[in-house]
């Protein structure tokens, strides 16, 4: 008798529900849909703002892309999971390329207004925003591209902690789809949300199975990540080995592959990244800050043509901006990395490194310095002389210095054009004070932020060198007969004087007298011992202690010594890295913090010195003694004109802004470079290379200046 396909519907419709809310099963698939629906909020703090824009002034022009590239931009947009068009990325460039240049034409037609004439203060607004338009344009369009790979190397770091997740799941329980569920549950995203993602295609119907699916997902890592796809590939295969011993040997295999392939990876990075930082340091550090030294004397001689906004403007915008797309390309080319760790927030010191009240205090510390710096302004352009009863500026001889003569201390010189200047090197004393509070409100700030984390990160790095022998340890005494909630305080008698001390008693502590179980004594999100060692290696081991303990001690010791084994290729890895980098990061760091301030104070110092001799000459006094009856000496001094260099006020604040600028950038390169994407070391190293490069630059300026002013008074002292 045929059945009816009709009574049976309605029976598995009835008794369905029933009989799946009765199998208890350790994986959610079922929960992988709506995990999926939030992954777009769990992003958006990093990409919601590019798809607003996409979204609003990507749909002002609408540009036709051709097929080729439309298929290179969607894969770039899937792949960082943006919910946008491939037109509406490409209209957004050229809506900001034409709007940024249309902004600068009618800048620039407004300063013509204004002065009535075509000087070159109009073209160089023309050709600045015509820079920025096609900075703008290149940016924005490679911005998907920028945020793909960001997503490839953010799931490369988690790739070896995915694999051995699912190597130590399969070897108690040979089921792929648990073993993928369990990964997913523990890694971070993006990695755990792409493996929630092969459920979730599954689910609508996309792919049939979920072994399907995970080929499908596995091809998108064929050119960048091959070892991961044959990692995988072995993992399958064990599921069709008969004989158990074979089988284990298969899984273990996958992970030695994965790790070869991350060892390899880094090796090339090594090679491949020293010559760009080595380009880097050399014509974005070394080469602007040499060029440094020649500024005060062209703008002696060319001031007609060279004025002190293209300093700023060069070193302040065009060089910082070169650097940072050098070194933004580089940080691409990093095979992934640990990085910061999601756990650093739930440290109780987190909500301190989140809280910005303490840019308030800093602002109050720097306030002062700024003030000290635009003093030479007020009595430039406002009444204050007037209000201070002073004629105007004040000179050497008033403050009793009669050694340097009538010399004005700011330097502020009447012409037919209006006031010029400020020449003094009292203006330039002064200026120094406002590279250095815009530097102390950034390192007290930073400083104060990270001060306690960074203390917690040290004690996390030290436990971390010491937790190989310690799982070693944990393995043995587990695999000895031991249970985990014992095992925890026999290794603690053990490890005395160690981090690992501390954290095993920490451990024992909250299972004994909290009664808590090993996993809340580890993870309890108030209590929990990961909270004051965030550490994504420590987490990942006692994950997989706590999942292999369910299945037997003997589990548990052996995922324990495949954890040890795995922690020792990823120490070997790490510490290769460093061995390599080790020579051009110390070159980088020794020019970020000693020779680009100690040269650029110098060239301070220089610029000073010039400015005071071409001032007590009187040039125009000699031109009309005599002196022009020597060939052609009237022109050649005529070219030496103190009213058309640029002020070194205005020099000295570029330089000094351009120093703080090189710091952030190459200090975010370093860090990265080292250790992957880490925020919490930027900050730190940030406040530390700000201290020290700027305080130098400030007393090698400081003290230069002073030197070679008061060498030059001396010399010229018998002139006009």
């Amino acid at each position: 008798m045929i059945p009816d396909n009709s009574n049976v519907d309605d029976i598995m419709k009835k008794y369905g529900s029933a009989i799946e809310s009765k199998i208890r099963v350790s994986d959610n698939t079922e929960n992988y849909s709506g995990e999926y629906r939030r992954f777009k909020e769990e992003m958006a703090p990093q990409i919601s703002g590019y798809e607003k824009l996409c979204r609003s002034l990507g749909n002002i022009v609408k540009v036709n892309v051709a097929k080729k590239d439309e298929d290179r931009i969607r894969a770039f947009l899937e792949i960082a999971h943006l919910d946008i068009e491939p037109w509406q990325s490409l209209s957004l460039s050229v809506t900001l390329f034409i709007g940024t240049f249309l902004l600068g034409l009618l800048i620039s037609l407004a300063s013509f207004l204004i002065t009535g004439s075509f000087d070159s203060f109009f073209f160089f607004l023309i050709i600045t925003f015509t820079f920025a338009a096609l900075f703008l344009f290149y940016f924005f369009n490679s911005y998907p591209e920028r945020l793909a790979n960001k997503w490839r190397l953010k799931a490369s770091s988690q790739m070896v902690p995915a694999i051995l997740y699912i190597v130590v799941y399969m070897r108690h329980t040979p089921n792929l789809e648990k073993a993928i569920a369990f990964a997913s549950e523990h890694l971070q995203y993006p990695l755990a949300l792409d493996f929630k993602k092969i459920f979730y295609n599954v689910q609508v119907g996309k792919f049939s199975t979920i072994k399907e699916s995970l080929d499908n997902y596995l091809e998108r890592w064929r050119k960048d990540n091959i070892e991961f796809i044959e990692s995988f590939h072995l993992i399958e295969s064990s599921l069709f080995e008969g004989d158990e011993t074979r089988r284990i040997a298969l899984l273990e295999k996958s992970l030695q592959v994965i790790l070869d392939g991350v060892y390899d990876k880094m090796l090339r990075f090594t090679h491949d990244v020293r010559s760009p930082l080595t380009n880097i340091y050399m014509l974005g550090v070394v080469l602007p800050t040499l060029g440094l030294a020649l500024l005060p004397l062209a703008s002696a001689m060319v001031g007609d043509y060279l004025k002190w906004y293209h300093i700023i403007i060069l070193f302040d915008f065009m060089i910082p901006f070169f650097v940072f797309y050098l070194t933004d390309k580089i940080l691409y080319l990093r095979p992934g990395g640990h990085g910061q760790s999601e756990l650093i927030e739930r440290n109780p010191l987190y909500p301190q490194y989140k809280s910005n009240d303490v840019f308030f205090i800093s602002f109050l510390v720097a306030l002062p310095f700024f003030i000290f710096g635009i003093i030479p302004l007020l009595f430039m352009h406002t009444t204050l002389p007037q209000i201070l009863g002073l004629g105007g500026d004040v000179t050497f001889s008033q403050f009793g210095l009669s050694l340097f003569g009538e010399e004005g201390f700011f330097g502020i010189v009447d012409t037919s054009a209006g006031k010029a200047g400020p020449f003094g090197v009292g203006s330039l004393i002064l200026s120094m004070f406002i590279p250095l509070g815009i530097a102390l409100f950034f390192s007290i700030a930073y400083q104060k932020k990270t001060k306690g984390m960074i203390i917690e990160r040290e004690k996390t790095k030290q436990l971390e060198r010491e937790f190989n022998n310690s799982l070693f340890q944990l393995g043995n005494r587990i695999g000895n007969g031991a249970p985990p909630e014992i095992a925890f305080g026999l290794v603690a008698e053990s490890s005395k004087g160690l981090k690992t001390e501390d954290f095993f008693r920490k451990v024992n502590y909250n299972i004994a007298q909290g009664g808590m179980s090993v996993e809340r004594a580890v993870f309890d999100s108030r209590r929990g011992v990961i909270n004051y060692y965030p550490s994504d290696l420590i987490a990942t081991s006692m994950k997989v202690l706590i999942e292999a303990s369910k299945k037997g001690l003997r589990i548990a010791a052996l995922s324990l010594v495949s954890i040890s084994e795995y922690v020792k290729n990823i120490d070997k890895i790490s510490e290769r890295l460093r061995d390599m980098l080790a020579e051009i990061i110390s070159d980088m760091k020794s020019n970020m913090t000693f020779l680009a301030p100690l040269l650029s104070g110098i060239v301070i110092g220089l610029s000073a010195m010039i400015t005071s001799i071409l001032s007590k000459l009187n040039l125009s006094s000699l031109t009309q003694g005599g002196a022009a009856g020597v060939g052609n000496f009237s022109q050649l001094l005529s070219i030496f004109d103190l009213t058309k260099m640029i002020p070194p006020y205005y020099l000295q604040i570029a330089i000094g802004i351009y120093i703080i600028e090189i710091t952030f950038i190459l200090t975010k390169a370093l860090v990265t470079i080292d250790s992957g994407e880490d925020k919490l070391q930027e900050t730190s190293q940030t406040a530390k290379n700000l201290t020290r490069g700027i305080t130098l630059y400030f007393l090698t300026a400081l003290l230069s200046t002073l030197a070679l002013f008061a060498l030059s008074s001396i010399v010229l002292g018998n002139f006009g």
